[in-house]
């Protein structure tokens, strides 16, 4: 059974301490007997025990730092919606593939944001400037938000602001199943809450310190029984001796889990493996044992729209993998939509 994530370290910048969450976080922390730190800025983290780069990095995916949003402008977030709504920032989780081992290289810890009511008004401004047509809002672009949020509850609050916009809509994604607290959440239709899943083998092989194939799995009937809409990013798309059967049992699972009112509005997102020459030397560096296949001679090269590009599957694999999952998809939830492949 996953725990939920506790941080071993906290650090608190002083601004912080003006919100009322974070002093709710220091007294938790405090009574947990957690060691909290102060810095003047999350720039100024330094410290992070470890004897060496690799240890420390560890040691960073356990560290919480509770600090403000300075910046209110936010991301665009396409294709899955048309901001980045910055709750929080880093993951607890040691998935070998992950894109946020580029992104936030030097700073992998974890940091929430308490000034929420400034973040909320930067939203609001968004929301009035595209009325009358709805705008979405994704929570986690630079972090898994539900791994961190039944300590902070900063994403329920989300949900129940988003409930409220008659424009806005709120989406996010998670690799956890603690959602016990957010059942209740009273989010009007109003957000997707969205499951990261895999086959059971890519899971164990590749995504340590999330929650297991069935965790999930479970935690997403629990989501369609509070009639959330829901839906399912499959990332990485593998392919490894046996896929075809291991994508085959995930949506036995999930077509034996969700009740048939879940079905009429699911959403599947596909995104078949890709790496880039910086992530595979870092994820090489941090996980000097992964079996992650990175094989660049196998694989096709396509570039990006910055003139940055990555290795995927050969056409003719990216075809098979993409026609196989669709026919599972038609089998299962005919009434679903896939909203890409990529």
């Amino acid at each position: 059974m996953m725990k939920p994530f506790t941080p071993q370290l906290v650090y608190i910048e002083p601004q912080a301490l003006e919100y009322p969450l974070a002093r709710t976080l220091k007294d938790k922390f405090e009574k947990m007997g957690i060691e909290i730190r102060t810095t003047t800025s999350h720039n100024q983290v330094r410290n992070i025990p470890g004897e060496t780069e690799l240890q420390q990095y560890r040691n960073a995916k356990s560290t919480l730092v509770i600090g403000i949003r300075k910046t209110l402008k936010f991301d665009t977030s396409k294709p899955s919606a048309e901001y980045a709504i910055p709750l929080a920032t880093g993951c607890m989780g040691h998935c070998h593939y992950c894109y946020l081992q580029t992104t936030l290289g030097n700073k992998p810890y974890i940091r929430t944001y308490v000034n929420l009511e400034d973040i909320f008004e930067a939203a609001d401004a968004y929301i009035k400037e595209r009325a009358p047509e709805i705008t979405r809002f994704e929570a986690a672009c630079t972090s898994d938000i539900v791994g961190i949020d039944h300590l902070t509850h900063s994403l329920k609050k989300t949900i129940e602001y988003m409930g409220e916009q008659e424009y806005g809509r709120l989406r996010f994604v998670t690799k956890f199943h603690h959602v016990d607290h957010l059942l209740d959440a009273k989010h009007n239709g109003h957000t997707r809450f969205r499951f990261s899943v895999n086959s059971d083998y890519v899971i164990k092989k590749f995504e340590p310190g999330t929650s297991s194939f069935l965790e999930r799995i479970e935690a997403a009937g629990k989501v369609a029984k509070a009639n959330y809409p829901l839906g399912f990013i499959i990332a990485p798309l593998y392919i490894y001796e046996g896929w075809e059967k291991g994508y085959l049992e995930l949506f036995e699972r999930l077509d034996a889990e969700l009740p048939p009112y879940a079905r009429t509005d699911l959403t599947f997102e596909l995104i078949q493996h890709r790496f880039t020459k910086t992530a595979k030397n870092i994820i090489q560096k941090r996980y000097p044992k992964s079996k992650l296949e990175m094989n660049e001679e196998e694989r096709k090269y396509k570039w990006g729209k910055y003139g940055r590009g990555k290795y995927v599957y050969q056409t003719e694999a990216a075809n098979e993998l993409k026609e196989k999952i669709q026919s599972y998809i038609d089998q299962f939830f005919p009434e679903s939509k896939i909203e890409y492949f990529t």
